[in-house]
């Protein structure tokens, strides 16, 4: 029904020579630290914050049929399907795959990790008052203060506590409960991002790229981490800008960017990196060659930082001092030698080995940038900002290890690129993807 975008049929090199970079990265990653005794401060499967458990569950079956249907049925029915009928297969496939790789496990795959002392949802429980909470969060985070807060709580500003708290509010605060919510919520992300190509003239580009995004070995992260939360919340406030920088009509334009506004202000109060998400807005409003929705959007920002900073928590005052707890954690015993590569193993996983060939075309694609389709302009450039954010994360010595799932609102901007992969190496890429996922799942255990 739809054919592929122009220009799609280059590339065969650079994608097999960023495949293989990726794949020796995560080799060397994983195998250095064991030759020569490297204390990296992980579990006992570094780079990856899991440990080797190999095993079959009830998860195991389902998970193994729907990645063979996917390999078999998924980039036809994405080219062919009405667009609703995408978008509504995107979410019901991925939230599938979700749930047969977190059931290799059991029901404990999707209870057994928010449930641990270290979770933000162990702490949500014991919040009894949110006024005071915001008030007390900053003294709370070095970790030499007395009741210093949980790692992943000090970790994050309030906003990501926030969020479990308002889940044990409406009745969602078991375990298993508040692991479904977080799986249905990340679910939607392929959406969100398929949406966003769209509005930004990639619809082609966005049914080549969807079997990718909705399938990839992220999946094994998002339905059992908070990051897939901080995920959802800053894809979807990308698409709100895509949509409010190409709208018609003020009504419209302040409509959107209003939510955008919302969605995004928020981001920055999930995750202290997510300030990075400031690059993909900037990709969307040059794509979209419009500044109008950038007053409203920065207003309605500024507003809730007020609106934190007026109860208590002040950005700008915590990071400093979320700083200091992190170098004094674990964090100073993690070689950044090691992890400002090893890093990238992680990422490698999580997204799968094809980011490689997808950061390698668009880095030569975009050479030829003036003659480039229409079509692919928005893929290349958001690629790009993707694998900016990723290396302002990485360089910042921030993010030394866990990136498997900390880059998790990263990762749907770099799959974007499959769309640019060669006709002969897409199904062989996409089949390795879905191998990645399968064989992660059921040889490790992921302690995230």
């Amino acid at each position: 029904m739809t054919t592929a975008p122009p220009g799609r049929s280059a590339g065969l090199r650079p994608a097999l020579i960023g495949f293989a970079v990726a794949v020796v990265v995560v080799v060397l990653a994983i195998l250095l630290p064991r030759l020569f005794n490297w204390q990296v401060n992980a579990e006992t499967f570094a780079p990856l914050h899991a440990d080797w458990k190999p095993r079959v569950g009830p998860g195991t079956i389902p998970a193994v049929a729907l990645a063979i249907a996917a390999l078999v049925f998924a980039p036809r029915l994405a080219r062919s399907l009405r667009w609703r009928w995408l978008l509504l297969g995107s979410f019901a496939v991925g939230l599938a795959w979700m749930l047969s790789l977190a059931f290799v496990d059991g029901v404990a795959g999707v209870s057994g990790i928010l449930v641990k002392p270290h979770e933000e949802l162990n702490t949500a429980h014991q919040v009894t008052s949110i006024p005071a909470m915001l008030h007390e969060f900053i003294a709370r985070i070095p970790l030499h203060s007395s009741h210093h807060w949980q790692v992943q709580v000090a970790g994050h500003p309030p906003g990501a506590l926030l969020f479990f708290v308002a889940l044990v509010h409406v009745g969602l605060g078991s375990g298993f409960a508040a692991g479904m919510a977080v799986t249905v919520l990340a679910a939607t992300i392929p959406v969100a991002v398929l949406l966003t190509l769209r509005r930004l003239g990639a619809g082609d580009g966005a049914r080549l790229a969807a079997p990718f995004l909705v399938l990839a070995p992220a999946a094994i992260w998002e339905s059992v981490s908070g990051d897939a939360v901080f995920a959802t919340v800053s894809t979807w406030g990308l698409c709100a800008l895509a949509f409010a920088a190409t709208a018609r009509g003020w009504r419209r334009i302040t409509g959107w960017s209003l939510l955008a506004g919302l969605l995004l202000g928020y981001t920055v109060f999930l995750s202290y990196g997510l300030v990075l998400i400031a690059i993909a807005a900037l990709a969307i409003l040059v794509l979209a060659r419009s500044w109008r929705p950038v007053p409203i959007v920065l207003s309605v920002v500024a507003a809730i930082t007020l609106a934190f900073a007026a109860g208590g928590f002040a950005w700008w005052r915590a990071y400093p001092v979320l700083s200091q707890r992190y170098f004094d954690g674990i964090a100073s015993m993690r070689p950044y030698p090691y992890w400002v590569w090893a890093d990238f193993a992680c990422l490698a996983i999580s997204a799968g080995p094809v980011v490689g060939s997808v950061i390698a075309i668009a880095l030569v694609r975009v050479r030829s940038w003036r003659s480039e389709p229409a079509e692919l302009r928005p893929i290349i450039l958001l690629v790009l900002a993707a694998v900016a954010m990723v290396l302002l994360a990485d360089v910042s010595g921030m993010s030394k290890a866990e990136v498997e799932r900390i880059w998790l609102p990263f990762i749907p901007w770099l799959l974007v690129g499959t769309a640019l992969l060669p006709p002969r190496w897409m199904r062989i890429a996409f089949a390795g993807q879905l191998a990645v996922g399968l064989l992660v799942e059921h040889l490790l255990h992921i302690n995230w």
